[in-house]
């Protein structure tokens, strides 16, 4: 029986007029649509080659954005990412974590709603270099939307997650290609910078996967007991931690508390301690010339020894090896002061 389309609500004759387009017409609008988003992608490689010059983070106008270029790919190596989003606009990075594989890349975005250690390789040369923008999460204008999204919008029904990788749609993309024209603009980056940050949260927080980060930035349940713990680790890694202070930290008991914080960041407490220790040593030799000896030291190892050792089984290369292949890859600047947690970068 033929549908009558005039009985029907609009939005509804819409979807089913799609539905019963001739293909040709459906084919015209998809490669219109595809013209257009490599129209915007182009856009932003040309910005995002002059906002990064350099091999590795370049600084921003904005302290909690930074530009990322590689001129050569990455081998497997071990991360540590605060809670952000990366947009990636040449080149691609995978990630592996507690047995999924994030593919982030000119056609999808990667969103971390909880610092995690993970590891990751990278896709680049010198000829399409890897450039990327990375937004870390200023929790002062997440909390500021997710109140006007409670506001306003259905609650996320969704299950939290700790990170996703998902769709660069065309709002997104436009929203990313229009803060960086921006950031090209010293005045334009003082006066729009934030609003057109905040824009880009809100297509990821109201985006296909928007929802879990939604519940995970909302500090509530497991999610939001484990993150006082998480917390706790990163503004005091160098002081003698237990499973027993964290459970506390947290409110929960200690078998319970294991058992969840390993379903947030597919590690135990004791491992995710030693991992944000080591990646806090690394910067420290890196970007403050300090030994082994005095940066094992400040983020919390008695032995120089069993630091070294554990150094290298994370990073497969010791100390002075690391230090030196980070200093000849790519630039890092001074660390943000006003950060909350440790990072690998």
């Amino acid at each position: 029986m033929p549908v009558r389309m005039t009985l029907l609500p609009k939005t509804i004759k819409m979807r089913l007029s799609f539905l019963y387009a001739k293909p040709q017409v459906w084919q015209a609008d998809m490669k219109k649509q595809s013209k257009t988003n490599e129209v915007v992608n182009r856009a932003m490689v040309t910005r995002l080659i002059a906002l990064a010059p350099e091999e590795g983070y370049n600084l921003s106008p904005l302290p909690d954005v930074r530009f990322l270029r590689s001129d050569r790919p990455l081998a497997e190596t071990p991360v540590l990412y605060e809670p952000g989003i990366v947009v990636v606009c040449q080149g691609r990075k995978r990630g592996y974590f507690a047995d999924q594989v994030y593919v982030y890349d000119a056609q999808h975005y990667l969103a971390v709603s909880v610092p995690v250690p993970f590891t990751m390789e990278m896709d680049a040369s010198e000829r399409e270099p890897f450039l990327a923008v990375y937004f870390s999460l200023d929790f002062v204008l997440v909390a500021e939307l997710l109140l006007q999204l409670e506001e306003n919008a259905a609650p996320a029904l969704v299950d939290a997650q700790t990170m996703f990788a998902t769709q660069m749609d065309e709002r997104m993309s436009t929203s990313v290609l229009r803060f960086l024209d921006a950031m090209a603009d010293p005045l334009e980056a003082r006066v729009l910078g934030r609003t057109l940050v905040k824009e880009i949260y809100y297509r990821v927080l109201t985006g296909e996967q928007g929802g879990s980060m939604r519940a995970a930035l909302a500090n509530e349940g497991r999610f939001g007991k484990v993150f006082k713990a998480i917390r706790k680790i990163h503004t005091a890694y160098s002081e003698k931690l237990d499973v027993d202070q964290l459970a506390d930290e947290a409110g929960m008991s200690a078998p319970s508390f294991h058992a969840h914080f390993k379903n947030v960041t597919a590690t135990s407490p004791m491992q995710y301690l030693k991992s944000t220790r080591l990646h806090r040593a690394r910067l420290l030799m890196a970007r403050n010339g300090l030994t082994a000896a005095v940066a094992s030291a400040q983020v919390g190892y008695e032995s120089t020894s069993q630091f070294s050792r554990e150094f290298k089984r994370l990073f497969g290369l010791t100390p002075l090896e690391e230090v030196a292949r980070m200093k000849q890859a790519f630039a890092l600047p001074d660390a943000d002061p006003d950060a909350l947690f440790v990072s690998s970068h």
